[in-house]
This record gives C-alpha cells, structure tokens and sequence, in this order.
C-alpha cells in the first residue's frame, strides 16, 4: 500500500508541474528573461518546467507498475493519471485561474471518471 500512495502523491506533484507548464504562461507570463523571445520563450519556459514534471512522473511510473514490483496495471496506471490531471486542472482552473464554474455537466463528467476508475480495477 506505500508503494500505491507513494505512486499517486508523486503523479500529483507531476500533473501540478505539468498543469503550470502547459498553461501557467497564460495566468503568470513567462520570465523577463524569455518575454523577448515570443512563443519560443514560452516554450523553453515550458520545457524546463516539464523537467520536473518528468522527475515526478517517470519515477512514479517505475515504483507503481507491478512489472517493477508496484501495485498497479499499466492500464491502472494510465487511467490514475488521467483522472488525476483532471482533477487537478478543474482545481487549479476553479483556484488559481478563477475563470469559470463548476456546474452539473462537471459533476456527471467526474462521475464518468470514477465509473473508468472502477471499470479499471474490477477484476
């Protein structure tokens, strides 16, 4: 069961990093030392966010797959992380962005989510 929590805190910190590498720009800008340099900027910016993102993810991925000794499936560990970047991005999106709402329609969309997750570890 650690390998399992350690597995899901470190895909959070991943989908995090990655959910402000893709769209941080956006809310933040992006360093004085790359504004000059336009889209490319905001690209390398991004890049070097997703080093990080990659030292959560590529180790989680390794500790939590059962070929490696972990507790899940590779499918069990794709659909973990999807929900996990969704779930995220609706935080950060409702928190940081401040640039919608939640509604119904999200509500049925997570349920859908947990009815994949279910899906997944029913044997």
């Amino acid at each position: 069961m650690g390998k399992g929590f350690l597995t899901i805190g470190m895909l959070i910190v991943s989908n995090v990093m990655m959910t402000f590498a893709w769209y941080g720009h956006l809310k933040f800008g992006v360093p004085k030392v790359f504004s000059g340099w336009g889209v490319l900027g905001v690209i390398v910016f991004s890049w070097m966010l997703a080093f990080f993102e990659y030292c959560a993810m590529v180790p989680a991925n390794r500790i939590g797959f059962a070929g490696n000794g972990g507790p899940f499936s590779l499918m069990q560990l794709k659909i973990i992380q999807e929900v996990l970047t969704l779930v995220v991005f609706t935080l950060v999106t409702t928190f940081v962005f401040k640039t919608g709402k939640l509604n119904i329609n999200h509500f049925y969309a997570f349920l859908c989510l947990v009815a994949a997750v279910y899906f997944v570890f029913k044997k």
